[in-house]
């Protein structure tokens, strides 16, 4: 028996998972997103092009990999036909490669409209949802109405679908918000006809079997630890369990078949929406990485906010998730500091803690350390004995301070700028 191997993100997301994932894919058989849905957009680049993927798993550019969308995932059927023929423009056969769990639950034009007039409702209390209509989808499903991929193969579907679209509608009269469901319905159900072409499958015990038979699988995480519904910014978190235990849940596998955890940061912090950044750069430094790391976000296009890396979080991640190797990103936009600071601890009422607070709003003053910076463009560096010693310092402190080891360094957002430690 093989175990299932998790990567996901111990940050606010937008870590470099897709990328990373792409780099590991050719160690593994099968490739596994267990949670989020179009809100995640795993950037991957090679041969000087750029891909964005939303719901499928970051392993399709790799033929004879399989490619599977757990139970956890909610689908937008209009979001997964798109990406499904921009892939299949660029010779991605997926009907051989992507198999979808008949679990998965539905997003209907309606959730997107939920979303919005929700989120309108909060005004300044917004909490920066990517409006894809994740969040009503996901109570949906808690609240044991929701439509899920299997359904569609039901003489009922229709019916099931309109009952759900009018409890949506009496929702947002009580909204007071005008909506116009009825302009996506077409496509909608267009995204319907082409998801009854795929293979749709029982994936708990398609993923069990896999175990058995000893092939690889790698469970691809979506945004970030940080955003985790029980343990992240709550209520700044999205609604889902982005954490290691998410993938037993999103997949259907036991605790006992997890093997590795890789856990995905960046040199430095960013956060997409609204939720608290202890720390936060609101100035020119922060402006600086913002350009540097072309930090925008990849399914919204928003500015991601940007500071220090943070350890307190960091660690706080590492402790959930379990992780047994780490992998940093982006260093190289660091490169042009001449003093980089971590955050150690915290200041809280005038006291200095490891913990983070339960009470988000408090506020925090980080207290940081200050390292010299490397000065050196490393991008084009394929082994860490070419490293600047002051990047080396950096990380043998971070695996100092959280116990972990730093087993790949991404230098670049290409395939081949990566550098992977013995």
């Amino acid at each position: 028996m093989s175990k299932v191997d998790i990567l996901l993100g111990l940050q606010w997301g937008d870590e470099g998972k897709g990328k990373v994932v792409d780099v590991l894919t050719p160690n593994y058989s099968v490739i596994a997103r267990f949670q989020g849905g179009p809100n995640a957009g795993h950037s991957l680049e090679f041969n000087n092009i750029k891909h964005v993927l939303h719901t499928i798993p970051s392993g399709v550019f790799h033929p004879g990999c399989l490619n599977l969308i757990g139970n956890g995932v909610v689908i937008d059927p209009i979001i997964l036909a798109e990406e499904i023929h921009s892939l299949e423009k660029l010779g991605v056969n997926l009907k051989k490669s992507l198999k979808i769990s008949k679990k998965a639950h539905l997003i209907l034009p309606s959730h997107r409209e939920l979303d919005a007039a929700s989120e309108a409702a909060k005004g300044k209390g917004k909490i920066g949802s990517t409006l894809k209509g994740i969040g009503p989808t996901y109570m949906d499903k808690t609240g044991r109405n929701g439509l899920r991929v299997g359904d569609i193969l039901l003489p009922d579907f229709k019916d099931r679908y309109n009952f759900l679209k009018n409890k949506h509608k009496e929702i947002l009269r009580q909204y007071n918000y005008s909506s116009n469901i009825e302009q996506h319905e077409e496509e909608w159900f267009k995204g319907i006809e082409l998801l009854r072409q795929y293979d749709l499958i029982d994936s708990e015990y398609e993923i069990n079997s896999y175990i058995k038979q000893g092939k690889r699988v790698l469970a691809e995480g979506a945004q970030g630890s940080l955003l985790d519904i029980d343990f992240g910014s709550y209520p700044f978190v999205t609604s889902s369990n982005t954490i290691c235990a998410g993938a037993c849940t999103g997949l259907g596998i036991a605790p006992h078949a997890v093997g590795e955890v890789y856990g995905i940061f960046k040199a430095y912090c960013t956060r997409v929406g609204s939720g608290p950044f202890p720390t936060e750069l609101d100035n020119e430094i922060g402006e600086k990485m913002r350009k540097i790391g072309v930090e925008f976000g990849a399914t919204t296009g928003r500015p991601r906010r940007c500071g220090w890396l943070d350890l307190v979080a960091l660690k706080y991640a590492i402790m959930l998730n379990g992780v047994t190797q780490l992998i940093m990103t982006k260093p190289d936009v660091l490169d042009s500091f001449e003093t980089i600071k971590v955050a150690v601890a915290y200041r809280v009422n005038g006291i200095e803690t490891d913990r983070l607070p339960y009470d988000i709003n408090t506020p925090i003053e980080p207290v940081y350390k200050e390292f010299k910076g490397w000065m050196t463009d490393i991008s084009g560096f394929k082994s860490d004995s070419d490293l600047p010693d002051e990047l080396m310092a950096y990380i043998q402190f971070i695996e100092q301070e959280t116990g972990v080891p730093v087993r790949i360094i991404s230098v670049g957002p290409n395939r081949d700028e990566t550098i992977v430690r013995e």
